[in-house]
């Protein structure tokens, strides 16, 4: 059981679970600002261990869907003709107004709360829905890390479907669709109705028993976040380097290190797409490394070779303070280390490649596990 009782404990787990996101996984400002208000009201957060929930009891996965892109005038002047011009008073808390609408849908009560995906925003939304509703939030997630796509995830690896599912707006629309054909279907119908919204909305759905979540959950996931959030902080006050303090506590390798020398990057189809540019410096001077991005880090190029994939992790954080970097917010000229760590065993097998290798994002590259083709560049090994 993991208590999260001060204002440090918050900040290291937001760290870690932005860590974890691989340059993905929401706003992690936003994130901290959340529990931060969340241990203010409630005294102290309790993340449970799965085996804390019965087996016949029920737990849910609330999310946000949809873009977080500013509203042009026009954009305004349409939200205005439609009415979409008063919140309701449940802007910050649409995730939690989705969990209790499909309650309600479904005629059960939920016990526990499960995140869908790790990450400095996505992860501290579900705990906060557990902490908001007096539900136990569970500690692991569906992805072990941040994904970009609905079907990235253990419960369509088990068949699991992702219906029913509730949307709930911020000026109090709400929406249940009852069954989607496939993933992708019940994505795309998620999306189209925070469209209709023009933003985002608050989603649940995942409604299984505790019994079927022990099956398909990666366990420990919450905890190992801290862990790392918690590692990246003291290595720093110790005046250590923090990607090697990380590497060696998490069992995986440093990369690289840099500065970031350019960022190209478009919004297509609801994602950020781009690649990330860096120039070595120190033990690595001489060389150069380059990340693609679909929202999280999926492949990273050593001098043009390469060096890692998905589903294994690839994170950016700031060389000096060893806070992550999201895609979002890293920038030219910074100072970056690179560190890589092994993907979750679920996304290593065929079904799991399929969705989250290299193929998967349009590359003629095969997977190769992380500690095999380390072997053939000089990364530091802790």
């Amino acid at each position: 059981m993991l208590k999260l009782r001060s204002r440090q404990d918050v900040e290291d787990f937001v760290r870690g679970c932005t860590f974890l996101g691989t340059g993905g996984g929401g706003s992690p400002q936003v994130g901290l600002r959340t529990l931060l208000e969340d241990l203010e009201k409630y005294g102290e957060i309790v993340v449970h261990d799965i085996n804390s929930i019965r087996d016949d009891a029920y737990v849910v996965t609330p999310y946000l869907m949809g873009s977080i892109a500013p509203k042009t005038p026009e954009v305004v002047a349409k939200m205005t003709s439609l009415g979409l011009v008063k919140r309701i008073g449940i802007a910050n808390r649409i995730l939690a107004y989705a969990v209790l609408e499909l309650e309600k849908y479904l005629g059960v009560e939920f016990e526990g709360v499960v995140a869908i995906e790790l990450g400095g925003g996505n992860t501290p939304g579900p705990v906060d829905v557990a902490v908001t509703l007096g539900k136990l939030i569970v500690d692991g997630d569906y992805a072990g890390r941040a994904i970009p796509e609905i079907d990235q995830i253990t419960p369509y690896l088990y068949d699991i479907p992702p219906y029913p599912a509730v949307y709930v707006d911020e000026y109090g629309n709400k929406a249940v669709v009852s069954k989607a054909i496939n993933y992708l279907m019940a994505e795309r119908i998620g999306k189209m109705i925070s469209v209709a919204s023009f933003g985002l909305v608050g989603g649940a759905s995942f409604a299984i028993t505790g019994k079927e979540m022990k099956k398909i959950i990666i366990p420990g996931t919450l905890s190992e976040s801290y862990i790392i959030g918690k590692t990246l902080r003291e290595a720093v006050e110790a005046g250590k380097d923090p990607a090697v303090e990380v590497a060696k506590k998490a069992g995986g390798y440093v990369l690289f290190r840099g500065i970031v020398t350019r960022k190209d990057w478009e919004d297509r189809e609801g994602y950020m797409w781009g690649t990330t540019y860096i120039k070595g410096v120190e033990e690595f001077k001489g060389h150069e490394a380059k990340i693609f991005f679909k929202n999280e880090n999926h492949i990273m190029w050593f001098n043009d070779k390469v060096l890692a994939t998905s589903p294994d992790i690839i994170e950016v954080i700031d060389a000096k303070t060893g806070e992550p970097i999201t895609n979002t917010d890293l920038k030219e000229g910074m100072e970056v280390s690179v560190v890589g760590l092994k993907g979750r065993e679920q996304f290593r097998t065929p079904k799991g490649l399929e969705v989250l290798g290299p193929r998967h994002f349009g590359f003629d590259i095969d997977y190769i596990p992380i500690e095999k083709r380390v072997l053939d560049f000089p990364v530091i090994r802790p």
